[in-house]
């Protein structure tokens, strides 16, 4: 049997150094050592991320039982990679729509972990639009994580897009996922690894 791996994508804006990212990293090393866990720092520009992602797969996947967590934009980057590979994916507050969402933040950018400052473009929008999964091929590969008081996306569209998967809906809380500790256990389960 395969070792397993444990890909964590982060959202927009954000870096390996994102919280849940670290809780994920230090229940691993602490409970389960044998997982391999990779938080890839991810390009600025959908394109790019997602070649990264698709690089790391090809690295990876020949050796590696390879199963997914994403946060908001790493959500829907991993409900791509679900749609090209099958890997199973915990997803946590994810975007559904965020070639809407990122309109408005269109122009200079700063990323607050890495300090990396760009430009996003409209072509960059049409970049996220190409990486769309309009109807998910298996359901069961995938529980939704989320929190209603989500200031930064409308909880109630990944509510709908993952109606038919696994679901924890949890009043309260905010687009960081408040209390995501409780969760790490659970998700490796999930994902069988």
């Amino acid at each position: 049997m395969k070792p397993s791996l444990l890909l964590y994508i982060h959202g927009f804006n954000s870096s390996p150094l994102s919280h849940k990212a670290n809780v994920m990293k230090e229940y691993c090393a602490q409970y389960r050592p044998d997982i391999k866990v990779v938080v890839p720092q991810l390009p600025c520009f959908p394109q790019q991320a997602a070649e990264c992602l698709l690089t790391l797969v090809e690295q990876y996947q020949s050796d590696y039982n390879i199963a997914l967590v994403g946060s908001s934009l790493g959500g829907y980057m991993s409900t791509w990679l679900n749609s090209q590979f099958g890997f199973k994916a915990v997803v946590v507050n994810p975007a559904v729509k965020p070639y809407e969402l990122l309109l408005d933040y269109l122009g200079e950018q700063e990323n607050p972990y890495t300090h990396e400052r760009y430009i996003l473009e409209p072509h960059h929008i049409d970049e996220l639009k190409a990486l769309d999964v309009a109807e998910l091929n298996s359901p069961n590969d995938f529980w939704l994580l989320q929190q209603t008081e989500d200031e930064v996306l409308d909880y109630r569209q990944a509510v709908a897009k993952y109606s038919a998967c696994k679901q924890n809906v949890e009043q309260g809380g905010d687009h960081s996922f408040v209390d995501f500790e409780r969760y790490p256990q659970q998700i490796i389960e999930f994902l069988g690894l």
